[in-house]
C-alpha cells in the first residue's frame, strides 16, 4: 500500500508523533492506519517507561462541576515544566480526566494505590462466589484473579476506559500526551464530591 504524505499527516495529527516516526509506523504496519496508531502507542509506552524516574513538580489543579452543581471533582495533574503545564492540550487533558472522575467515580489512581487488605478481601469474595456456583477448585483461583482485574478496570482511574473513546484508557491518554510533550505526566491526587454524600 502506498504511504502518502496525507496519511502521514493524518497519523501525526491524531497521535502527535513526529513525521519520521509516523512514516516508520506506517511502513512497519504495511500502511494499516489503526495498526500504525497501536504501534506508536506501544512505542510511546516504552519511551514513557524511561521517564518514570523523572520529577513532576509543575502542572495544574483542574475542577469540573457536573449535573447542575450536584457533582464536582478536582484533580492535580503534574508534568515536568511550566511550559507544558500552560499549554491548552495539557489543560484539556486535565479537564477530560476531571470529567472522567465525575462520570465514573474511581476510588484509586492506580492498582498500586489499592491496599493489600482490599485486594485480599475482594479475592476472598470472588472465591466464595465461585465456590457457591460449584466451580471446580482448579478454576476458582483463576476466576478470582479475572474478577480482580475487572475490579481494577472499574475502580482505578488510569485503567478505566475513557468516557469519550472507549478504545482508550486514561493511561493511554497520559502516554499519548507524554509522547507529544516529551515529559513525564502523572496524576498526584483527585477528589470527587457528590451533594449530600460524606467525603471519602
Amino acid at each position: 500500500m502506498e504511504i502518502t504524505a496525507d496519511i502521514v499527516k493524518k497519523l501525526r495529527d491524531q497521535t502527535g508523533a513526529g513525521m519520521m516516526d509516523c512514516k516508520k509506523a506506517l511502513a512497519e504496519t504495511n500502511g494499516d492506519f489503526n495498526k500504525a496508531i497501536e504501534y506508536l502507542r506501544k512505542k510511546g509506552a516504552a519511551t514513557a517507561e524511561k521517564r518514570a524516574d523523572r520529577a513532576t513538580k509543575q502542572g495544574v489543579v483542574e475542577a469540573y462541576i457536573h449535573a447542575g452543581g450536584r457533582i464536582g471533582t478536582m484533580i492535580e495533574l503534574n508534568c515536568e515544566s511550566d511550559f507544558v503545564a500552560k499549554t491548552e492540550e495539557f489543560r484539556n487533558l486535565a479537564k477530560d480526566i476531571a470529567m472522567q472522575i465525575a462520570a465514573m467515580n474511581p476510588q484509586y489512581i492506580s492498582r498500586d494505590n489499592v491496599t493489600k487488605e482490599v485486594i485480599e478481601r475482594e479475592l476472598e469474595i470472588y472465591k466464595t462466589q465461585a465456590r457457591n456456583e460449584k466451580k471446580p477448585d482448579a478454576v476458582v483461583e483463576k476466576i478470582a484473579e479475572g474478577k480482580l482485574e475487572k475490579f481494577y478496570q472499574e475502580f482505578c482511574l488510569i485503567e478505566q476506559s475513557f468516557i469519550r473513546d472507549s478504545s482508550k484508557t486514561i493511561k493511554d491518554l497520559i502516554l499519548e500526551m507524554m509522547g507529544k510533550t516529551g515529559e513525564k505526566i502523572s496524576i498526584s491526587r483527585f477528589q470527587r464530591y457528590h451533594l449530600g454524600e460524606t467525603s471519602q
